[in-house]
């Protein structure tokens, strides 16, 4: 990863927001009470509600970014994309059942599993309570199917998942998005305070341009000091607490379950302004597969 700390911004912002929303706007914010249920989810039991926060091309190579609720004994069936797409299900509290390739375990969240290129995968919550459930996807560059030599799509394999034996340990990658797997980094990026940092995945995970995985926990009174990526593009989600985005002259409140899209060459900072600690999942994608660069100013 290439960093440097630059005295002034001349010759940074090569992306202009002229053209774009105002930042206050292009946050995504979380509001399912007005959208429809959803059943048979790739042949999967039950009633989930799901809410695209990031629509297709919002970052470089993103499929999509999407958030729900799964009602008790619901679920998305066992499918699998082509070699187009590499996906990754969330559950943001509770527990759920993940399958990859037909291995299935039981998970506490926050945590997710990653399922790369080709891989099959579904979620079962086989409890009384609703669970908070993220799918994030991203296209493989260069793939066929992108280039339109043939339809994108998925195949269900008819299988439910209900019932499925579980392994007490999975056989698969999982995103574990703890709090006590964090270490403190004080002055992040050039910011005021110590807060609690974790690169959770990192480029070698992906077969796509999906750079990382990060989680970021902000303390009251600290913050993200300015920065940007002059060849990634990210998706702040926020996971728990309340604060402000600052991007480029920009700045607005966030708070919990809202999404702030990054994108290269944007110069970006974040403030806990709220009592409690002030939360992130970050996903980077990176217009270079494997190349990382950060610019911090002060």
């Amino acid at each position: 990863m290439r960093v440097f700390f630059l005295a002034g911004l001349v010759g940074l912002m090569a992306v202009s927001l002229a053209a774009r929303d105002p930042l206050a706007k292009r946050i995504a914010r979380t509001d399912l009470s007005n959208l429809p249920t959803r059943t048979n989810i790739h042949a999967g039991p039950g009633e989930m509600r799901i809410q695209t926060l990031l629509p297709a091309n919002t970052l470089s190579y993103l499929r999509f970014f999407q958030i729900g609720l799964m009602y008790p004994r619901s679920g998305i069936g066992h499918h699998y994309h082509p070699s187009d797409t590499e996906e990754m299900f969330l559950i943001l509290d509770r527990e759920a059942e993940f399958t990859i390739d037909g291995r299935t375990s039981l998970l506490q969240g926050p945590v997710g599993a990653p399922a790369r290129a080709g891989r099959s995968h579904a979620i079962y919550n086989a409890s009384d309570n609703e669970v908070w459930w993220m799918d994030i996807a991203v296209e493989v560059a260069g793939s066929p199917l992108n280039r339109g030599d043939t339809p994108r799509g998925s195949l269900d394999l008819g299988d439910d998942r209900v019932g499925a034996p579980l392994d007490a340990k999975p056989a698969f990658l999982t995103v574990k998005l703890y709090r006590d797997l964090l270490a403190p980094h004080a002055n992040l990026d050039g910011g005021q305070g110590t807060v609690q940092y974790r690169r959770v995945l990192g480029p070698a995970v992906f077969t796509s341009n999906w750079a990382y995985v990060d989680h970021l926990l902000l303390p009251p009174n600290t913050t993200v000091g300015r920065h940007l990526h002059e060849g990634v593009e990210e998706a702040y989600f926020v996971m728990s607490g309340e604060g402000s985005a600052v991007i480029d002259a920009e700045t607005a409140p966030i708070r919990k379950h809202d999404t702030i899209p990054v994108w290269m060459n944007e110069l970006h900072s974040f403030e806990n302004t709220g009592n409690e600690p002030l939360e992130f999942m970050i996903i980077g994608i990176s217009r270079e597969k494997g190349v990382l660069d950060k610019v911090v100013v002060k």
